[in-house]
């Protein structure tokens, strides 16, 4: 029996996070995270039961059906505790906080998160899933309840003697234990060092499964490869995309990647897709095609990127959306398996008989009885074998696969959880406005400037940034990594425009960033603003996790701006910030990957190039500066004559075409070599800059 049609809704009914709303008809009396449950909590003098999770999250549904639909579990739940539901997406402070309680007590984390909280939010107890009863060497969450309820009872003085200590414990967790360093080259290559030692040779990626795509330690390597040259760090690069790409965890219909594979050979993904792994993914492709030029890269960036605007864009405002269940129809990856038989009734025989070949279907299949589909086969050796070019097998697969796709397209979807969280489209921004640079791809610009657009009318108000747009209301404050994020997208997508509008509002977030998240003590930042709602702590992050560190992007933000602007105070942050972590860089590269961009970055050289002209004219300079793989570029267009930009952007001062056609500036620190006119002079003269 299900919840739904059976009880009154509860408070998640007016919520606009589709999680919570999924527990709307729970007959668990349900609260939000806000001042009404935290004050009842206080009122009523009873522990809080924080349960949170996300709506892609299978774990987090089987725990909604075995217990929160549960009249008798939840009729304890109700009697003994404020039963508060958190989304995580939208409040990761919240999650952060006490997930990093749960680690530090039981060694572990994951969602569903479950944690039992003292009226004035100080964590007392708590782990992840829980079972209806005991099993799978799990206590039963019937018997947790009424044990924690016991012991909030008949051990409260015991309870609150740990807290100073739990407080304590928390704070300790979050400073990270940073110690301050130099800033020198060596630094890369340790990190390089260490993430070779637990490279995946044979199948890519780091240490074992479950593995989860290292989109932010692989962008670091390209940039190491691009510095070095080292075919050790190309070698990561390369097995790393080449079997993801080939793998169950990328979608082989629709483009677009799966959240991380449960096996070492990314076969078997967990079925959700979201928004960020997307987006960053789509950026450490495009930039191995950049390095490489292996086609296949590129192939990939297409797709996962065409993935996104026809299923992951509202088609009215231009926000991104946030993620697709890994479930549909009550089970984990339906929509996207496929058995033999409906392979061989899709299509004839001799390109079923062939497809099924190349992608691995069988009658007995690869998981659970049924097929994912994934590249067995080497594509040449194959189509030798069948008396075909490469190409001509490449046509038949091509045609199999829109035809699987259009049978799919059918199929009942996962569910989509259609909030717009401000950071995760500051990162799809950015994924975005970089393929419309490199690709010159006019459609993919347009996606980026409805998007930047998008989040400067709506999510951000003239002197603070929202986390959450849904249903046309922006809400939640901003936290860092919101503020980092779309000043990213931003500055990238002033890369692409030459359009000094998007520097200036990227200059105006970060200014507000600075106001209010700064620790000047410390000199970086913390996660939450000035302004916020008073926590049990105010954290700050330093690691990658899913997503790259707000401080990391914010450092490398800086740096960017402060080659754009002149700004001296922007740089000096950016140093101090990379200093508090060269330790941790040397030491734990593997979470440090988007850090050690920034350090790349810093240590350059850093291509400063003006071009200036008429539209027509710079053309073919430009062209020069998306043919080649600069990741630390700055690129500043004028049309050539006084309008003013010079004063706004100091790469441009004093830059003018010559004899009224186009001239390329290479510089470095403003300091700029003689002007340049063709294309073949400017890719010489970035060539001696390098």
């Amino acid at each position: 029996m299900t919840a739904y049609g059976t009880h009154r809704p509860n408070r998640l009914i007016d919520e606009t996070s589709p999680y919570l709303t999924q527990h709307a008809y729970n007959p668990v009396e349900w609260h939000a995270w806000g001042d009404e449950a935290l004050y009842k909590a206080k009122e009523e003098d009873k522990p809080i039961l924080l349960s949170i999770g996300y709506s892609s999250c299978h774990w987090c549904h089987v725990m909604e059906h075995e217990s929160f639909e549960n009249e008798r579990i939840a009729a304890l739940m109700n009697e003994g505790f404020i039963n508060i539901k958190v989304d995580r997406e939208e409040r990761p402070d919240v999650d952060s906080i006490y997930m990093s309680f749960v680690q530090m007590t039981t060694g572990s984390g994951g969602w569903p998160l479950t944690v039992f909280l003292t009226p004035d939010l100080v964590p007392f107890y708590g782990g992840t899933y829980f079972p209806p009863e005991d099993r799978y060497g799990r206590p039963g969450f019937a018997r947790i309840l009424q044990g924690v309820r016991d012991a909030f009872v008949e051990r409260r003085q015991e309870i609150e003697a740990g807290r100073s200590k739990t407080l304590q414990r928390l704070e300790e967790a979050f400073s990270w234990g940073l110690a301050p360093g130099d800033l020198e080259e060596r630094i890369l290559d340790q990190a390089h060092d260490r993430c070779y030692q637990q490279f995946d040779h044979r199948l890519g990626g780091f240490g074992q499964a479950p593995k989860f795509p290292s989109s932010m330690v692989l962008g670091f390597l390209v940039r190491y490869c691009r510095r070095t040259e080292r075919t050790s760090a190309r070698r990561m690069v390369e097995v790393t995309l080449d079997e993801m790409a080939r793998g169950g965890i990328y979608d082989q219909l629709g483009g677009g990647f799966h959240r991380y594979s449960v096996d070492d050979r990314w076969l078997v993904p967990h079925f959700e897709k979201m928004l960020y792994d997307n987006a960053l993914l789509a950026r450490a492709y495009l930039e191995a095609w950049q390095l490489t030029g292996n086609r296949f890269y590129r192939q990939i960036v297409h797709e996962t990127l065409g993935y996104v605007q026809r299923e992951m864009r509202d088609p009215e405002e231009g926000g991104f959306y946030s993620a697709e269940d890994a479930d549909s129809e009550g089970h984990e990856g339906k929509f996207y398996v496929w058995s033999l038989e409906e392979v061989e009734s899709a299509l004839d025989s001799e390109t079923a008989r062939i497809f099924c070949d190349y992608y691995d279907v069988t009658a007995h299949g690869n998981f659970e009885g049924s097929n994912i589909l994934h590249p067995r086969l080497e594509r040449e050796p194959y189509a030798k074998s069948l008396g075909m070019t490469p190409e001509e097998l490449d046509r038949l697969l091509a045609g199999a696969k829109r035809r699987l796709f259009e049978i799919r397209r059918k199929r009942i979807r996962p569910g989509l959880d259609d909030k717009v969280l401000a950071s995760w489209n500051g990162m799809m921004l950015t994924a975005f406005a970089e393929a419309a640079f490199a690709f010159d791809n006019s459609e993919y610009l347009e996606t980026s400037l409805r998007n930047g657009e998008f989040l400067y009318s709506e999510m951000w108000t003239g002197d603070r940034l929202h986390r959450n747009w849904t249903k046309g209301r922006a809400r939640l404050n901003g936290y860092l990594d919101d503020y980092a994020q779309v000043v990213e997208g931003w500055l990238a997508l002033y890369q692409a425009t030459g359009d000094p509008v998007w520097v200036d509002r990227a200059a105006e977030v970060t200014d507000a960033q600075l106001k209010l998240f700064w620790d000047a003590e410390q000199g970086d930042f913390h996660f939450t603003s000035t302004n916020h709602e008073r926590l049990v702590i105010r954290h700050k992050e330093f690691m990658d996790n899913a997503t790259p560190s707000g401080n990391a992007v914010s450092c490398l933000n800086l740096l960017r701006l402060h080659k754009l602007l002149g700004r001296s105070d922007y740089l000096e942050k950016a140093e101090n910030m990379l200093r508090r972590v060269s330790l941790a860089l040397q030491r734990h590269p593997l979470a440090f990957g988007y850090w050690l961009q920034a350090l790349d970055h810093y240590l350059g050289p850093v291509h400063e190039i003006a071009v200036v002209g008429t539209e027509a004219q710079r053309t073919p300079l430009v062209q020069v500066v998306r043919d080649q793989y600069l990741p630390n570029k700055i690129l500043a267009v004028a049309s050539g004559e006084d309008d003013g930009l010079g004063y706004r952007i100091p790469l441009l001062a004093g830059k003018t075409s010559i004899d009224g056609g186009a001239a390329a500036y290479v510089c470095r620190n403003y300091i700029c070599r003689r002007p340049v006119h063709t294309p073949e002079e400017l890719e010489q003269a970035i060539k001696s800059a390098s």
